[in-house]
């Protein structure tokens, strides 16, 4: 009996500098599909060294542009990965042999090591940052939350102790950026499910949330990075709860 195929399906929007690697990653797959958002710089001349399965079209969100290349993909399990990641040799060795075993899951949750700033950061609650990634075929979509998209599947779900790296933020400014952006989304979402909010809230919280990543999660163990990355996330607390509060000041003060 033949293993199961694999297809990989990577989503990006200008990642000519982090795609390679990427790519370089799961070039033993069965098929690789990448899916573009409208790149202007060499991302999609650097995809079609690896792969002929290319689509460009414009964003429309994480889950629908993830969902999107799952409907293109032909393997009987599929993959899904951001251009930032990569997989571990460790990683693809488990995967081959859950291809030879046929599962038996519906769908894995992988261990993500992020890196920060060139070394991977082991605590702050960062690692193992488990996501669902890894599915039988039409049996795994993803939900378009508010802030950052997620994996259901139908049947059994199953974790896996190999890891898949993760080199998210470029700097502190893309930290800060992508922080704006996100915080806007959150707060409507906050508002949207009807939770209070407060002055107070502009305080303890982002305390609350450096305390709980520095302190009980150990993130001081990571050095200048734990403290660092502590501090970024209290402020992107910060302006999740002070954009709520604002939006909330404002519908008062239109009714």
């Amino acid at each position: 009996m033949s293993r199961a195929r694999l297809s990989v399906a990577v989503i990006a929007w200008n990642e000519e500098e982090r795609l390679r690697a990427c790519l370089e990653s799961v070039a033993w797959a069965d098929e690789i599909l990448v899916v573009d958002a409208e790149s202007t710089d060499k991302t999609v001349v650097l995809a079609r060294e690896f792969t002929d399965r290319i689509w460009v079209r414009p964003w429309p969100g994480f889950a629908a542009q993830k969902n999107f290349a799952l409907d293109q993909a032909g393997g009987d399990w599929v993959l899904s990965l951001d251009a930032d990641e990569r997989v571990t040799p460790a990683l693809r060795e488990r995967i081959v042999r859950l291809l030879a075993e046929g599962g038996p899951a519906a769908g894995y949750r992988i261990p993500r090591q992020n890196v920060f700033w060139g070394a991977w950061v082991r605590h702050g609650g960062l690692y193992p940052d488990y996501q669902l990634r890894l599915f039988r075929r039409g049996a795994g979509r993803f939900a378009d939350d508010a802030v950052h998209e997620s994996a259901r599947v139908s049947g059994p779900v199953e974790q896996l102790s190999e890891p898949l790296l993760h080199h998210s933020y470029r700097s502190l400014e893309d930290f800060v950026q992508r922080a704006n952006r996100y915080s806007t989304l959150a707060a409507r979402d906050w508002l949207a499910r009807g939770r209070p909010v407060g002055p107070l809230d502009l305080i303890f919280r982002p305390l609350g949330r450096f305390l709980s990543m520095y302190i009980m999660r150990l993130g001081f163990l990571d050095g200048w990075r734990g403290f660092v990355l502590a501090v970024l996330y209290a402020d992107y607390v910060f302006l999740r709860m002070a954009k709520a509060w604002e939006a909330r000041l404002s519908r008062n003060d239109t009714n």
